[in-house]
């Protein structure tokens, strides 16, 4: 594991300020999915909305040669699935929106699933316990308590209820760069 950057308070009052304008993008972003909307639909309105109304910068678009300011995965895709002006979203589906922003040098990195109308019953149960298992490993955030007990948390949640945790993708820091040490485990 490399090393953690620390920031300082004004860094923090930066990297702040970037995550609450990332809020007002998925607060937005609650009235534009809805059935009938193309995942590349909502990456177009998200970059417009980031680049003309909140003067900032999509963090993703340029990371790697990625040309999209997000990730929508729809249903079965685990994480950073490809916006697709033929994938229109429809009644039953559930899609998860990852979007980065960057503004005054620092990055916002969030996601929220969305929940497309009517959606069966185990699905429903998922994204419930999907959420629930977030904040199992948020309150398991303290003094003394390692990464290893966030994941500890999470992953104990998910199989109590049944599912696992994805082992090939990871939570990580932010801050200048996207990706920054430490990486955040689903599991413990």
């Amino acid at each position: 594991m490399g090393e953690v950057t620390l920031k300082s308070e004004e860094e923090l009052s930066v990297m702040r300020e970037a995550g609450r304008l990332l809020a007002l993008v998925f607060k937005h972003l609650d009235k534009q999915i809805v059935p009938g909307i193309s995942t590349m639909d909502i990456n177009n309105w998200a970059e417009r909305y980031i680049v003309d109304d909140l003067q900032a910068r999509p963090a993703s678009k340029g990371q790697y040669d990625y040309q999209y300011v997000l990730n929508a995965s729809v249903n079965h895709v685990v994480c950073h699935g490809i916006p697709s002006a033929t994938q229109m979203l429809k009644s039953g589906d559930i899609v998860n929106v990852d979007i980065t922003l960057e503004k005054g040098g620092f990055i916002a990195d969030s996601s929220k699933m969305y929940l497309i109308s009517d959606i069966t019953p185990y699905a429903k149960r998922l994204v419930d316990k999907t959420y629930e298992a977030l904040w199992q490993g948020i309150h398991a955030v303290k003094p003394g308590a390692t990464l290893g007990d966030v994941g500890y948390a999470i992953q104990q949640h998910a199989e109590k209820h049944g599912y696992a945790v994805v082992r090939e993708y990871c939570g990580h820091g932010i801050g200048r760069e996207m990706h920054e040490e430490p990486q955040v485990l689903h599991y413990g």
